[in-house]
Parts: C-alpha cells; sequence; structure tokens
C-alpha cells in the first residue's frame, strides 16, 4: 500500500465512523460558547477572535483560544449545524492522518496502517467529534502532532514553531509538544546538533512569549478566579493529588476498554479519595505502576515506536491530569483525545510485530469493534435532551445529571420540577454555586423570592462575586424569553 492509499483509508474510517455526527445539533457548552455568542455570527469574529476571550465576557470570559472561536465564527458564515459538525470530521480524520504519518516514517506502513485506524475508530474521541465545542481538542491535537513531525522527522525548526502556535491558539495543553520532541530526542528520533537544539528551543521561547503576551492582555479584564473540578471544592492538596492518582484508573480502562462511557464523572459519581488504603488509590496505583512496566520493557529492548508512545500518553495527559494544580474537571474523555494518540503509536508498533496472518485478525476485532462502538456513541451528542438523559442513564450517582434535568424543565416552563430537580442534585452534592443559582432561578419563575434570595446566598457562601454564573443563568432566562427573572439575577451583578 502506497502512502496515499493509506493516508485515504485512515481518513475514510474516521469520518465513516462518525458520520451521524451531522444529524447532531449544538449541546452544552456549544449554546454558550457557539449559539448565543455575538462573536461566532458575524464575520468581524474572525479577527476579533483575537483579542476576546474564549467564553464571552458575559459568562465570565475565561481561557484564550482564538483559532477555535475563529475557526466557528467561519462556520455560522457558512451554513448551521450540520456543517459545524462536518468540520469537526475533517479535523478528526486530519489528526487520524498525522498519527498515520508518525508511524510511518518511523516504522513503515503496517504500523501505520494499524495505529491510523486505531486512532480513527477510538471510542473515547466520540466526546471530541461529536460535540462541537470539541473541535478545541481536536485542532490542538493536529498541532501537536505536526510540530512534533516538523521537528523529529524534517528537522525543520519554522514549520514547528507554527505548528506549536497552532496548536496552543486552538486549546492550551497544545504546550505539551516541545517535552514530547525533547522525548523523541531522547529516544534517538531525529536528534539534531546541540546548536540546532538550541535554536528550537529558542523558537519554542518566542512562540511561548507571544502566546503569553497575547493572553494575558486579552483576559486582564475579567476575573482571575480559577476554576477547580466541583470534587476538589474545599479539599486539601493532598486528597486532590490522592484522588487524581485514583483517576489514573479510569484513565487506563478508557483508553484500553473504553466499552462503558460517560458525559460526566461529577461527584458522587466520583468521589474525593483521603486514605492512603482506598482500593481506588491502590487500582490508579496500580495502573501508573502498568505504565511504568511497560515503558520499561519497552526500554529494555529497544522498541523505540513504543516506548515514545507510552511517554506520550503520560506527557499529553500531565496537564489536566490534576497532579501538577486542580483543573475544571476531573475527568473528561474529550482530554484523553492527545494522550491517546500515543496509545495508537504503542498499540500499531506492538501489533505489527504478529504474524501477518494473525495481525489482519486482530486488528480488523479492534477496528470494528471500536468503529461500532463509536458509531453507537455520537447519538449521545445529538442535543441537550439526549446528553442529560445519558447522564443519568451511565452516570446515576452523578448530581449533574438532575441538575441538567432542572436546566431542561426550566427552558420549558415547568419551573416547579425544575426546582425538585436542583434540588434533588444540591442533595446529592452541596458545593457547586452553579446549583443554587439555577435553582434561584426556578424560585423567581414560581414568584418566590424571598427562597431565591435564600439560594443565591447559599451560592455565594461557595462562589465569592458569582457573577459569571448570575450572567450565565441570565443568558438562559433570556434565552427562554424570561426578561424579567434575567433582571432580577443580573441586579446581583450590580
Amino acid at each position: 500500500m502506497n502512502a496515499k492509499r493509506l493516508y485515504l483509508a485512515v481518513a475514510a474510517c474516521a469520518v465513516v465512523v462518525h458520520i451521524g455526527a451531522l444529524w447532531n445539533g449544538f449541546a452544552m457548552d456549544d449554546l454558550y460558547i457557539i449559539v448565543w455568542n455575538p462573536l461566532v455570527h458575524s464575520a468581524e469574529g474572525l479577527w476579533r477572535a483575537f483579542v476576546s476571550p474564549y467564553w464571552p465576557p458575559d459568562l465570565g470570559g475565561k481561557l484564550y483560544r482564538p483559532l477555535a472561536v475563529a475557526s466557528y465564527t467561519l462556520d455560522g458564515l457558512v451554513d448551521d449545524a450540520p456543517w459545524f459538525h462536518a468540520v469537526n470530521l475533517l479535523w478528526h480524520a486530519g489528526a487520524a492522518v498525522a498519527v498515520a504519518a508518525l508511524a510511518r516514517r518511523w516504522a513503515g506502513v503496517t504500523t501505520a496502517l494499524v495505529a491510523g485506524l486505531l486512532f480513527a475508530v477510538h471510542p473515547v474521541h466520540v466526546e471530541a467529534i461529536a460535540n462541537v465545542i470539541g473541535r478545541a481538542e481536536l485542532m490542538a491535537a493536529v498541532g501537536v502532532c505536526l510540530a512534533v513531525y516538523a521537528a523529529l522527522v524534517k528537522e525543520s525548526i519554522g514549520w514547528s514553531a507554527l505548528a506549536l502556535a497552532v496548536g496552543v491558539l486552538s486549546k492550551e495543553n497544545a504546550a505539551v509538544a516541545p517535552l514530547l520532541i525533547v522525548w523523541g530526542w531522547a529516544l534517538g528520533f531525529g536528534r539534531p546538533s546541540r546548536h540546532r537544539m538550541m535554536a528550537f528551543v529558542g523558537s519554542w521561547l518566542a512562540v511561548a512569549a507571544v502566546y503569553v503576551a497575547l493572553r494575558g492582555t486579552v483576559l486582564a479584564p475579567y476575573g482571575r478566579l480559577h476554576d477547580i473540578a466541583p470534587v476538589f471544592v474545599g479539599q486539601s492538596p493532598v486528597a486532590v493529588r490522592l484522588t487524581a492518582v485514583a483517576t489514573l484508573a479510569d484513565v487506563l480502562r478508557l483508553l484500553v476498554f473504553p466499552l462503558t462511557l460517560r458525559v460526566d464523572y461529577s461527584p458522587a459519581e466520583r468521589t474525593i479519595v483521603t486514605s492512603l488504603l482506598d482500593v481506588r488509590l491502590l487500582l490508579g496505583l496500580g495502573a501508573l505502576a502498568l505504565w511504568a512496566g511497560l515503558l520499561l520493557g519497552a526500554w529494555r529492548h529497544q522498541r523505540k515506536l513504543e516506548a515514545f508512545g507510552l511517554g506520550w500518553i503520560a506527557i499529553a495527559f500531565l496537564p489536566v491530569s490534576n497532579l501538577l494544580i486542580p483543573v475544571g474537571i476531573l475527568l473528561a474523555e474529550r482530554t484523553l483525545y492527545l494522550p491517546s494518540v500515543g496509545l495508537a503509536l504503542t498499540a500499531g508498533a506492538a501489533l505489527a510485530r504478529l504474524p501477518p496472518a494473525r495481525l489482519r485478525v486482530v486488528a480488523a476485532v479492534l477496528v470494528l469493534a471500536g468503529g461500532i462502538r463509536s458509531a453507537l456513541r455520537v447519538p449521545v451528542w445529538h442535543d441537550d435532551g439526549a446528553v442529560t438523559l445519558s447522564i443519568l442513564e451511565d452516570s446515576p450517582d452523578s448530581y449533574r445529571g438532575p441538575a441538567r434535568m432542572g436546566a431542561l424543565y426550566q427552558s420549558r416552563g415547568d419551573a416547579a420540577r425544575a426546582l425538585e430537580s436542583f434540588r434533588i442534585a444540591a442533595r446529592t452534592f452541596d458545593r457547586d454555586a452553579a446549583t443554587y443559582v439555577a435553582s434561584a432561578d426556578a424560585a423567581f419563575n414560581l414568584g418566590r423570592p424571598a427562597l431565591a434570595d435564600s439560594l443565591l446566598t447559599r451560592a455565594e457562601q461557595i462562589c465569592y462575586h458569582c457573577w459569571g454564573l448570575y450572567r450565565t443563568q441570565a443568558l438562559a432566562a433570556l434565552a427562554r424569553g424570561d426578561s424579567a427573572v434575567a433582571d432580577s439575577l443580573l441586579r446581583r451583578v450590580r
């Protein structure tokens, strides 16, 4: 098989498996970042995205991902939801081809085909592909793969720096590209002279300096509160890290055996770990030990591509692991998109050592199973209602299910049921201020301002200066036509 046919096969598989996304609409954060974002619905958004935060200013002005926002704006000028999803499919196909290209240059066509196909159909990718805002993950992954390819295969300083810039301007986690390149050098992939290495480092520092300056300037006017996952609210740094280690068992399962998938991993579906004897911590340590053992074995047997892939998994996952700093989520399947590149490279290299007849059978079974699981998972992201039902079914212990059910009731004008759903959510987990702000919205709708005020007071005990939450809920109220309720919420901001 020549390179052209290899890449066409991988790209076609990536698109066909997820083709059902073309029938999806907008769901969850799509509404805030795309549907209700004026920036996305004006041609000026193509350049204003670079001087605006990722989340609209009225919703807190968090994060800086201008290329992702600019791409949404371009899509909005072309068509509605189907086009947005079609572009996501193209980005995923590009990422799968990039994975195959990396494998082909270092291990040949067979490894490249297996690695590319496994990446194309991996079920853990569905959230990033089938939900429009997952595009930031796709774009960042393409940027990282191209940066690594340019540095380790072509030894091009300029192209590698440009790809890195594309990645970090799409999503912050692309900043791991230099570490991946250094890891490749350590393993002997395209190691340049010391002088050229310093030139690469200089280019990375230049990209970082420009990015930090842009990000700092754009986000300076907005609140600098650091979002953390609900499960970490009020917890000690030690408990946060123990919980992060325990989560590695979930990461291993999702990468290797992704049969059970979830939209949400919030309390009480996942709770804090405080004891060194907690079984979840031991499972997480077991997953870490397994990874370390595989890496050591690959290193000792000079299986460079497998070692590179295993190292890639850890390096790419580290920024969202909560091991360094707590982030806004405990675990989300979309954040495994970039780490899974390493899994695909490792698996492709390992499987390619099988006898050809056995390899064809094993690869066919894995690709078929992954493709079927992914295709069946795509409709979960059809709209907010489908996502909510999925949370209720897949994560029955999570407070997010009742909370999102309350939001659906509220959008349909059933404030009484909405308030009851929010109460169920608050009983399950009582440290998310957003639940109380949404409850207050329902109370205002029911003509119970005293209850609404008490709920907002409770929210403020959890979240000092919760104006971003008020604005978010007010925007939802305006979207359903409740301007009076929106005014009541915004008075808290003023």
